[in-house]
């Protein structure tokens, strides 16, 4: 296989209906632990996909609740995975890798999982971007349901969503439009990435934390705000001529409005360093 940054470049090249989630998380798996056995990981990549297509041949024509239950059953109580409510912040739960070693993860790197066998058995799925913490929906005809991964892969009724939600935002937020809002694939990748670049930051680690926000920006050239980012942490590092760059960058996608006219200023700075 190729280089997993190459990987990662030609990823961000893929229009987002055409991105196999399973392979791009491994990528990004392959550049945090480079020394992991990622053979291993790909092949249980390939199994699960195996085990969802035979799954949904005999399912066919079942009811959406029953092939989500179906899916749970087959990755939580079949193949064991779980969420890490004992060591959240570690971070392997956020390494594709190191999830499929250990069968336990965050809630987006389950997700992974959970899509990548959805969608080898032709059944729609897409992320739901739930506030602080992310769930899965399967697709029927005009339908979804949610399911909560990092539970087992429970399926959330009105009542589950509403008591997550005062869980999350306090005791009297109730359900409103939108929360339910999919995802597409590329920023479920970046979500789960940034689970890692916050966590080298939070460390401390502005090196590891760039390299991060660079690989975020190889499978998302254009997303303006990794750009400023990755602008700010060049400038903290002296790096002048990388910041003035990504800065520029940011510029060109967000020319106006209040973010631009800040980056504006720092670019300023910027010049009058390197007169």
């Amino acid at each position: 296989m190729t280089d997993p940054r190459a990987a990662l470049e030609a990823i961000g090249q893929l229009p987002d209906t055409e991105i196999d989630i399973g392979n791009a998380a491994l990528q990004l798996a392959r550049v945090d632990a480079p020394n992991s056995d990622w053979h291993a990981a790909r092949r249980h990549l390939t199994d699960l996909a195996q085990g969802a297509v035979a799954l949904a041949a005999s399912m066919e024509g079942q009811a959406l609740q029953a092939r989500a239950k179906a899916l749970s059953d087959f990755l939580a109580d079949h193949h064991g995975y779980v969420g890490d409510t004992e060591s959240y912040d570690d971070l392997a739960n956020a390494n594709l890798i190191r999830v499929i070693e250990r069968r336990r993860g965050l809630p987006v790197a389950l997700g992974v999982i959970w899509m990548h066998s959805a969608r080898a058995a032709g059944w729609g799925s897409h992320g739901v971007d739930f506030p602080a913490h992310f769930l899965i929906a399967l697709e029927g005809h005009k339908t979804q349901v949610v399911l909560d991964v990092f539970n087992r892969g429970q399926l959330m009724t009105a009542r589950d969503l509403r008591e997550l939600l005062k869980r999350v935002e306090g005791k009297n937020a109730e359900l409103r439009p939108g929360l339910l809002q999919p995802m597409s694939t590329r920023r479920v990748l970046l979500r789960l990435q940034n689970n890692i670049m916050t966590r080298r930051l939070q460390t401390g680690d502005m090196d590891a934390g760039l390299r991060c926000t660079e690989d975020m920006l190889r499978i998302a050239p254009d997303q303006a705000e990794l750009w400023r980012q990755s602008g700010v942490l060049n400038q903290k590092l002296d790096r002048v001529a990388a910041a003035r760059m990504c800065y520029e960058r940011f510029i060109s996608l967000v020319p106006e409005g209040a973010a631009a006219d800040a980056v504006r200023v720092q670019l300023d700075i910027l010049k009058s360093m390197l007169n």
